[in-house]
């Protein structure tokens, strides 16, 4: 039993959790900004399966993962064009068209997939960055200093994210419409143009989100996010709709999940219970969920569309 706990084990788990805590920090980072001006996308399951295939295709069609990533982001800007046509300007309600953007993404990621590739084939992986220097302290460089450039990108727009929202006129237009949405109005604040940017920029972020998974597992399959776009959702009610709290909302689940799979590996958990133990994050996240988001006040006018002069 002592074998479990050694450094080795413990170091491996931990970079383990960082790397699968990283696709849920994109989308959740992106799906907060979002909600901060009152916009609630329940499509960004189908939105990081769509660019999931892109990077996937593109990739494997060229050998260049960064060609791949830069294909996610689009189709992710192009998913969120759509979506902000049918919320912001056509005002439709939120939660619907959501789940028709995730029905959409979900049948037409499949779709391309057997009509473009037909069989899962692998495809060029990101490669190792070591960060000189840092990369060879013992076991923190292994734990932080070892990973993708996708994880680098993911934990760094965490600070990014959070200045934006909260040190510029334009985070500031953020917070104010999704509070109050009239009163920004009535200062010039024009709703629909920060709506638009906000949802572009959540919906390039899941695109980025799913590119990174295909691309680190150098596969695609069908339904390959497995509901990862929720759990991102659920996260940014978890982080409090601030980019740090939703950092450690992802690094929750991630770790959680990597024990599972290091408990698996090690043979601790039988046969039987593997699908009991396999639901553990998302158990998790939900008591995580019930204790944590009570505590904190939603945007006042998420998930409200905004009629000018009502």
């Amino acid at each position: 039993m002592t074998d479990v706990f050694t450094t080795t084990i413990v170091v491996a788990t931990i970079a383990s959790g960082i790397r699968l805590a990283t696709p849920f920090l994109l989308a959740a980072l992106g799906e907060a900004i979002g909600q901060r001006s009152g916009v609630l996308n329940l499509g960004v399951d189908g939105v990081m399966l769509l660019g999931a295939f892109a990077a996937y295709f593109v990739v494997l069609d060229t050998e260049n993962v960064w060609l791949g990533v830069v294909a996610g982001i689009t189709i992710g800007i192009c998913m969120g064009v759509l979506y902000a046509v049918i919320t912001v300007f056509l005002h439709a309600e939120q939660g619907v068209s959501g789940i028709g953007i995730y029905l959409f993404g979900l049948g037409m990621s499949d779709l391309l997939f057997q009509k473009l590739v037909g069989t899962p084939l692998p495809i060029d992986q990101f490669s190792e960055w070591s960060v000189p220097y840092l990369s060879d302290v013992p076991v923190i460089g292994v734990m932080l200093f070892q990973h993708s450039p996708m994880v680098y990108i993911a934990f760094l727009l965490v600070p990014v994210v959070a200045f934006i929202l909260n040190r510029t006129t334009f985070g500031l237009n953020v917070r104010a419409v999704g509070e109050s949405p009239e009163s920004a109005d009535s200062l010039g604040v024009s709703v629909r143009r920060v709506r638009f940017c906000t949802i572009i920029a959540g919906n390039a972020l899941a695109g980025l989100a799913g590119a990174a998974l295909a691309i680190e597992l150098g596969i695609f399959q069908q339904n390959l996010t497995n509901a990862m776009g929720f759990i991102a959702i659920a996260l940014v009610y978890f982080g409090a709709w601030r980019a740090p709290g939703v950092m450690a909302g992802a690094l929750v689940f991630g770790m959680v999940g990597a024990i599972v799979l290091q408990a698996k590996t090690l043979g601790l958990i039988p046969r039987s219970a593997s699908d009991i133990a396999a639901m553990a994050p998302a158990i998790i996240t939900i008591l995580a969920l019930v204790v944590v988001a009570n505590r904190f006040r939603q945007p006042a006018a998420l998930t409200k569309p905004y009629f000018r002069g009502d």
